[in-house]
């Protein structure tokens, strides 16, 4: 018996349906199980000569009509997934950067039957330790802040610096992260707060906005990109950031 016929039996029992009688002509749970799988064998990144980083979080864009097919077993179907690509992950040297993460949308633009996965590799961001958790008063009052990964962490003068390190103010546990990777240094500025970035000698180096950069000036919505992890620089003062 093929592995995906055995995970289609192991889903049948967890959720006490049918299949076929259920999903007739729509899109089939062992679809979606075969299509996360070629999602993380072609989107894999080599690390080492035994180790492939895949992406852990995906999002399985459906019909309104697939959609309401599966999401009152989407709780199971979402646990079955995971398991069987923590299954193939092992089998094939896969790593992640963090917990796996499988999401059901709606979208229009699809029909019956057929359906779309997006994935994106994120890794946990905490700061002196402990996860990241700002109310949005707290990012109110901040001179700035990144956007990284769903999390939103405030920034103050002079800055922080981001690497996998445990010694750094912000750290993201990227394999393609340096231990001490860029410096985000802000200042005080007649004119609103002066922000900018800079890499610390880091082995894969920084993108600012798409473009390789040792060093650069921010301003509001610049992106940045280390290892694998991009991040979105925002100013919260009525006055712009201007980077120098």
């Amino acid at each position: 018996m093929g592995l995906l016929s055995r995970f289609e039996q192991k889903l049948e029992g967890t959720v006490q349906g049918g299949f076929a009688r259920v999903f007739r002509s729509a899109v089939q749970p062992v679809e979606i199980a075969s299509a996360l799988r070629r999602e993380i064998d072609n989107s894999a990144q080599i690390l080492s000569r035994a180790r492939r980083l895949a992406p852990n979080d995906f999002v399985i864009e459906l019909f309104s009509t697939d959609f309401a097919r599966i999401d009152p077993i989407g709780p199971q179907l979402r646990t079955e997934l995971i398991e069987d690509l923590q299954d193939h992950a092992a089998k094939q040297g896969y790593t992640f950067t963090g917990p796996i993460s499988i999401e059901f949308v709606q979208d229009s633009s699809l029909s019956t039957g057929r359906f779309r996965v997006r994935s994106q590799s994120l890794s946990p961001v905490t700061q002196q330790g402990a996860p990241v958790r700002p109310t949005d008063s707290q990012i109110s009052r901040a001179a700035a802040y990144l956007e990284v990964n769903g999390e939103r962490v405030p920034l103050a003068p002079p800055g922080v610096v981001i690497g996998r390190g445990t010694d750094t103010d912000l750290r993201i546990d990227d394999p393609g992260v340096s231990r001490r990777h860029l410096e985000i240094r802000l200042a005080p500025g007649p004119d609103g707060i002066q922000a900018s970035v800079h890499d610390l000698g880091s082995t894969n180096g920084i993108l600012v906005n798409g473009h390789r950069m040792h060093e650069a000036g921010l301003i509001d919505g610049t992106l940045i990109r280390a290892g694998n992890t991009t991040m979105t620089f925002h100013t919260t003062s009525s006055r712009p950031s201007r980077g120098y």
